[in-house]
């Protein structure tokens, strides 16, 4: 018996013979009872939403197959305009917007900030590789060479204030002469860069 269907009373439907055979034996290969056959079928188009009067091109695997090929290309589409378009304008917004900041401090000629790097994309024929250059704005790219001038001069520092303790028994070490306030002040530059 169909399970919690058990008690409701059987009803006929007027169907052509042919269709009625091709359908007993569908339902068998899909199901106990025709009933249970036919309510599958239905529960599925209500499901998916989708009438048997549509016509679908090829199988649903085929579908599917194509569908992520599409969200792939749309992906694909996405990242080529985040490369292409979003990102240098970003980088030009930032260049304007540090650019304002300069002149409001009294720094900065308007037309060496709007300079910028040039993306290339040379080939080294040693390597058989692709070099890529990265697209900086001139104002970004000095302050990053200031900031790298100012980390090597911390860490000479640093490494000045480093001497080996020689001792008698084990090996010897190295110690490093800083105040606390110095190990202090260089972990928040690393940490805040």
């Amino acid at each position: 018996m169909d399970k919690g269907y058990e008690k409701e009373r059987f009803v006929t439907f007027k169907i052509k013979e042919s269709v009625a055979n091709r359908f007993r034996k569908y339902s068998k290969e899909i199901c106990r009872s025709q009933s249970m056959a036919l309510l599958s079928m239905m529960d599925f188009f209500e499901i998916h939403q989708i009438s048997p009067l549509d016509s679908i091109d090829g199988s649903l695997g085929a579908i599917e197959i194509r569908i992520k090929r599409r969200i792939g290309n749309a992906i694909a589409i996405i990242k080529d305009i985040e490369k292409s378009q979003t990102l240098p304008t970003v980088a030009m917004l930032q260049s304007l917007f540090e650019q304002q900041f300069e002149q409001e401090n009294g720094d900065g000629d308007l037309e060496d900030d709007l300079e910028f790097i040039e993306k290339k994309f040379e080939h080294d024929d040693k390597t058989e590789e692709w070099i890529e250059e990265t697209t900086v704005p001139k104002i970004r790219y000095e302050r990053l060479e200031e900031k790298m001038e100012a980390l090597r001069k911390d860490f000479s520092y640093v490494l000045e204030q480093v001497r080996v303790v020689k001792t008698s028994f084990g090996k010897d070490y190295l110690k490093l002469d800083l105040t606390a306030e110095e190990l202090k002040k260089y972990k928040r530059t690393i940490k805040n860069p």
